[in-house]
């Protein structure tokens, strides 16, 4: 399906603000670099920022009409770039300040998805004193340890006996003062990507390894994304309306990707959401995007004209 990119007016000067001071700065900055070009392709007066050096001073100074937020992490995926945007007037794209925030912090996305009832693998918190035989007891093995507000799958492990347990907080407690456990779903990888009002073709994501870690989202090219994913007509579309559902109880607008398990059973679980999800050769919204005849310059478009939208819920 082609996307009508020219019906609305020009946004003035776009600034993409991209890099940041997070765990995911090279990620941010190869999004944000390849955001910039097609618009720049596209005839959009646009430039780039990288608040490291000058933080939001810097940003004011070039005068944005509009910001295209590509900073992945802590520091622009959180609320707070969105929160000061807001407080200097400057619309910018993605999800508004709450549902930055709520999406950025994987345990209280899934206490939101609970409370409305959407599946969600059980989880729990842990700290240095946790009692790791009843962590164990509680979710089974193997299960998942990971640092609450990361994204990329930075400090995550999959944990296969009690053991090994201390060991993986330790390594996730480097990312995060905050560490959760979760249970582990054995089964398929979805991951669904939104555009406004579109749910785009969901992906399977299948890794040689069997975990979609770091390197396999981002270095490596033995990783398989399959599209169209192997469902039946069916399943997809119930899973476009779970990940649909997840995405709005957040109060998700804009853009978004919503990552899923499929259990042997049948059920569908939903793991997390990202506002600001990534834009470089190896992502996932860009791939969906052109599955169903979105070029990656229209995509960028797409989600430029959605920019102001967080305003008027």
């Amino acid at each position: 399906m082609s996307v009508d990119v020219t019906t609305r007016e020009s946004r003035g000067k776009v600034v993409v603000v991209y890099g940041g001071t997070s765990a995911e700065r090279e990620v941010s900055l190869k999004s944000g670099a390849a955001i910039l070009e097609a618009l720049q392709r596209k005839g959009v007066d646009a430039c780039g920022y990288d608040p490291r050096e000058k933080g939001l001073v810097g940003l004011e100074q070039l005068a944005p009409s509009v910001v295209f937020v590509a900073l992945h992490g802590r520091g622009g995926e959180d609320g707070t770039l969105q929160g000061a945007l807001e407080l200097l007037n400057i619309p910018y794209t993605g999800s508004g300040v709450l549902a930055s925030a709520l999406g950025m912090d994987k345990q209280r996305t899934k206490q939101v998805w609970s409370a409305v009832g959407l599946p969600t693998p059980e989880s729990i918190m842990l700290d240095a004193a946790s009692d790791w035989s009843a962590v164990v007891a509680k979710l089974g093995l193997p299960l998942i340890v990971k640092p609450v507000h990361e994204g990329s799958t930075l400090g995550i492990s999959i944990v296969k006996s009690q053991a090994a347990l201390e060991a993986a907080y330790q390594e996730a407690a480097q990312f995060d003062a905050r560490v959760m456990a979760e249970r582990f779903i054995v089964g398929d990888e979805y991951t669904v990507a939104l555009l406004g009002d579109q749910v785009l073709p969901a992906i399977r994501v299948e890794v040689p390894g069997g975990f979609y870690d770091y390197e396999a989202k981002y270095i490596a090219n033995t990783t398989q994304y399959h599209l169209p994913c192997g469902l039946s007509s069916e399943l997809e579309e119930a899973l476009a309306v779970l990940c649909q559902q997840a995405f709005t109880a957040i109060g998700g607008v804009g853009w978004g990707r919503v990552d899923v398990m499929h259990d042997s059973e049948g059920r569908f679980w939903l793991l997390e959401v990202n506002t600001v999800p990534g834009m470089t050769d190896h992502s996932l919204v860009p791939q969906a995007a052109a599955h169903a005849g979105i070029t990656f310059d229209e995509l960028v478009m797409e989600i430029l004209n959605t920019a102001g939208e967080q305003l008027s819920l």
